[in-house]
């Protein structure tokens, strides 16, 4: 696969609301538009962990057997699967949590960390997704994976800024319109389950 499918994808992935979208607006809305930046960033400290693990994972493996790819290809598939009949299943929408008083900006990063670094999911998703879009020897596939991370990561910070931002601006509309976010939902994960067919069936 391309760079640029790779980018398509992730964007679509980051879009969907999760603890990270729901942090980083919840933010937006209680401390205003600033610290929804900040709480973004956190967001995104908390994914390097995850990514180095998936890493040092898959590169193991690599030196293990070369049919691994192939495996792992079946693997993300299906877990691309698995999150798209996730969402298109989920009845729960973007929930905003009550907070009280602007809090502090370390005090923010540190709980936009810890909410991405305490999610186990993440290093699976690194796990199944990142092989799909590298080539090459061991040496190259730690480097081009890092590459695809930094840009992962890149992106998620500007579309949990984006969030923050228009959370601050526009609270009542995230407050009313639960029933568009669930279709907005649905929506990704049929394109997630697209995605994980057009992977399995690749050659």
């Amino acid at each position: 696969m391309s760079f640029g499918a790779f980018l398509i994808t992730s964007f679509i992935i980051i879009l969907m609301p999760g603890t990270g979208v729901v942090y980083t607006i919840s933010t937006g809305i209680m401390n205003g538009r600033h610290k929804s930046i900040v709480a973004a960033f956190g967001c995104t400290l908390g994914i390097v962990p995850h990514l180095c693990v998936s890493i040092a994972l898959t590169s193991m493996l690599m030196q293990m057997n070369s049919t691994v790819f192939t495996i792992m290809r079946y693997a993300g598939a299906a877990y691309l699967i698995y999150m798209g009949v996730g969402m298109i299943r989920s009845k729960d929408s973007i929930r905003f949590e009550e907070e009280t008083g602007a809090e502090g900006a370390l005090a923010i990063v540190r709980r936009g960390i810890l909410i991405n670094l305490l999610n186990p999911k993440l290093t699976l998703f690194f796990f199944s997704f990142l092989p799909q879009y590298v080539r090459g020897t061991e040496g190259q596939f730690v480097i081009q994976s890092a590459v695809l991370g930094v840009a992962f990561m890149i992106m998620t910070f500007v579309v949990f800024a984006v969030y923050g931002l228009l959370a601050g601006a526009a609270r009542g509309w995230f407050m009313k319109s639960e029933k568009g976010i669930l279709i907005l939902q649905k929506i990704f994960g049929t394109v997630f389950i697209g995605f994980a067919l057009k992977l399995a069936l690749e050659n």
